[in-house]
Formats: structure tokens, sequence, C-alpha cells
């Protein structure tokens, strides 16, 4: 299993928002993720929490290229994935040296092959719309594993040279949906190569607070005990990649249940 760090570069994403938004911040805690061990740097220029504030194009690739540009000057040959839901920001990523399209909307796969780019297909339950599955009734785990089943035969089909897909933890999903999901992985690890993507979101404060008996959920930065569970749950059940902000932890838990 390998591991994804999240480096942010927004002032208003959920758990680091402003901690790495100057270039030589973020250089410098994307150097610290590679030291303790992350696979692939994940850069993100749009905050996709709930309630954030759009970006258009230019800001994003304002704020993400010469931080994928800086990394790869100080580490050439760094894997970095861009975290975006626009075309042209994975356009100028891939022309800065970024190798993945981390795509919250499932749909640019055609993006991701004309730049010979790794594909991350993630269902994004607050897209519901038109074709996208409505996850809040029903099968919530096999509308989703169907939903990126076709994902990935679109990405296969467009000449994607590599690609996962993400259940969407979080993503206009109730806190029962993330269970059902987690504990499901294996249907999606069955479909293609999976991404864990759990790291300090609220599920992971609820089971946290609900194993020392209280009801509200933990702080965001004080979640790391259920974050190193969840990536050992999502090893032991076969995913690819853990994507997550405490790196060195994570390296060490992953590793533990590889030997």
């Amino acid at each position: 299993m390998r591991v994804m760090g999240v480096l942010n570069v927004t002032p208003d994403s959920f758990s680091d928002g402003g901690l790495h938004d100057t270039v030589d911040n973020a250089i410098a805690h994307g150097l610290t993720l590679l030291d303790e061990g992350a696979d692939i740097i994940d850069i993100g220029g749009e905050s996709t929490r709930p309630g954030a504030t759009p970006v258009d194009e230019a800001t994003e690739i304002r704020r993400a290229v010469p931080v994928i540009e800086g990394l790869l000057a100080e580490r050439p040959g760094t894997v970095i994935s861009i975290d975006t839901s626009k075309g042209a920001v994975a356009d100028a990523a891939a022309a800065a040296g970024a190798s993945i399209l981390n795509d919250v909307t499932a749909s640019l796969e055609h993006v991701a092959a004309r730049n010979e780019m790794g594909w991350i297909a993630m269902h994004n339950g607050t897209l519901v719309q038109d074709s996208r599955p409505d996850p809040t009734s029903g099968d919530v785990v096999g509308t989703i594993v169907d939903f990126l089943a076709g994902a990935a035969a679109r990405g296969r089909a467009a000449g994607v040279r590599e690609l996962w897909i993400d259940p969407g933890f979080g993503f206009g999903r109730t806190f029962e949906h993330n269970l059902d999901l987690l504990a499901n992985l294996d249907a999606f690890v069955a479909v293609a190569p999976t991404v864990v993507a759990v790291s300090r979101k609220r599920t992971l404060g609820v089971l946290h607070a609900r194993s020392d008996g209280f009801d509200e959920p933990t702080p965001v930065d004080d979640r790391l005990e259920a974050a190193l569970a969840i990536a050992t749950w999502g090893g032991l059940l076969g995913a690819d990649l853990v994507r997550v902000h405490d790196v060195r932890a994570t390296v060490h838990a992953v590793g533990v249940i590889a030997r």
C-alpha cells in the first residue's frame, strides 16, 4: 500500500488551510512529506470542504504550479498528483511535471489521457445530477461501485495509462454511508486499484470520540489514531493508495501490516 501525502496550497481547506499557502512554505512541507516516506504528493489549489468558496482556473494554477515546479527542482522524479476538477488546471499541472490527475468529478478521463497522466476517479455525492447516482438512498455501496466501474471503463477506453477509483468518503455521505463503504472496500478493490481518502475527516472524529465514550467528534487535529486504524484496514482489504496528512505515522502503520 502506497502513501499519498496531502499538500493543500489553499487558505481555506478544512484541516490545514493557510498553513502552506505560500510557495516557499508549501515546497518545504512537500519536502518534509517526502522525507517522511510519502510515495506521492497530492497538491490541491482549491478547497473541496463543504461551503468552500470556488476559485477560478487562474487562481488555482497560480497556487499549485509553482509548488509543483519547486518540488521537482528540489527532488527530481517526485510523483506529484494535482487535485482538481478543472481541465485547464490539470493541463497546466501536467506541463509543470505532475503525473497524476486526482479528479473529484470522475469526468476528466480525456484530460488525463491526453496528458499521459494517471487518473483517480472519485464518486462525489455532492454532485448528484443527471446520470450521477444519488448515494442517499438504496444500495449505497452497489450504486457507487457501479458508477466507478463505469468510470474505470471510460478511462481505459480513453487511453488512460494508469487509473484508480475513490469511493469519495465524506462527499455527500452520512456517517453510516462512510462505514458501509469502509466495510466493503474489497468490492471496490475488485473493480480497480482503490484509494482510501479519509484522513482527518469527520467520520474519523466520530469514531475516535465513540471509542472514548463521547458523542461529539474529536477535533480535526486529534484524529490520528482513527486515521491509522482506517489506513491499516484499507491495506488489509487490498487498497492501493491511502491519502493522508500524517505521513510518517501512516508509513509506519502500513509498513507493519506489509511484513
